[in-house]
């Protein structure tokens, strides 16, 4: 698997609003418990695709499906973070909702209440071969997974991907949902994907094995390369069933809410791939990524000017 500098990327995935309220310590059952709370846009696959935009890569597009009442704020969205949005207007479904608790005591741990929504409706017709054409890497957010629809498209894209030679990576995305789905059922739908970036949470569980590094050298044995996203303990990458690279996190890093981080990783990571970085250096761009990202209320980067 060979990156094209300066070639496109492709992100297939959720747009959703997020809610996060920031809390400290223990909710109040029954009562009120004081929180911050503010609306934002996220959703895994559009966070990606802003974070590779952030990253410097120059031409990144986001293919999603969102309800028509929210369809504007989204797409001005990501043109400001400077992606170029193809948004599906879905008739039936409102744009996806995720309500994050971020509990401040707690190292910024989050709990997510997620309405899927229109997201869990896109599917193999929103997709054509030539939503390919100009792209050198195609990233498939791990939600796509969880709907029947959503794995048609998968299937479709993956194939597509292949006969073009384009590389395709994809995120596991809920460890919760994951375990809904089966792993075994994850692990067969995933077939074909170059690139794998689970949490350690999610590699812990495809592999049936504890730490990050026994986890990605398990699971690169099934994929071309595994990149195992460990948080404050940093990342490693695996390839023919052993540990390549081993990176750490920043040090000194304030976390305010870490939503999204994981996106962040993998949106700069990426971006880093297609200009041509090494394996190690991608990864230590995705957590210097991670590191900025627990640092800002919400999922996304810094707004920027971009594509229209």
């Amino acid at each position: 698997m060979r990156p094209v500098a300066g070639s496109g990327l492709l992100v297939v995935g959720d747009v959703v609003t997020d809610v996060v309220a920031r809390h400290r310590g223990a909710l109040a059952a029954g009562t009120d418990t004081v929180a911050a709370i503010r609306t934002v846009p996220g959703g895994a696959g559009a966070n990606v695709a802003c974070w590779a935009a952030h990253a410097g890569c120059r031409d990144v597009t986001l293919l999603g499906r969102v309800g028509a009442e929210s369809a504007r704020w989204h797409e001005a969205a990501l043109v400001a973070a400077g992606v170029r949005p193809r948004l599906v207007l879905d008739d039936e479904a409102p744009t996806g909702a995720v309500i994050c608790l971020v509990d401040e005591a707690d190292g910024a741990e989050r709990t997510f209440l997620t309405d899927s929504g229109a997201c869990l409706r896109i599917g193999p017709e929103d997709w054509s071969a030539g939503r390919l054409d100009g792209v050198g890497w195609l990233h498939l957010s791990g939600y796509l997974f969880f709907s029947a629809t959503g794995r048609a498209l998968v299937t479709a894209a993956v194939r597509d991907a292949r006969a073009r030679g384009v590389p395709v990576s994809t995120d596991p995305a809920s460890a919760g949902f994951l375990r809904e789905l089966g792993t075994a059922r994850f692990l067969a739908l995933a077939d074909g994907v170059d690139v794998l970036v689970p949490s350690r949470a999610e590699a812990a569980l495809l592999a049936g094995a504890a730490g990050p590094e026994e986890a990605g050298a398990k699971l690169s044995g099934r994929f071309p390369v595994v990149v195992v996203k460990a948080g404050p303990d940093g990342a490693c990458v695996a390839r023919g069933g052993v540990v390549r690279e081993r990176v750490p996190a920043p040090s000194d890093v304030v976390v305010r809410d870490s939503t999204g981080a994981g996106d962040a990783f993998t949106g700069a990571l990426i971006a880093a791939r297609l200009c041509g970085d090494g394996w190690r250096e991608a990864v230590v761009a995705g957590c210097r990524a991670g590191a900025t990202a627990v640092g800002r209320v919400g999922g996304r980067p810094p707004e920027r000017r971009g594509p229209t």
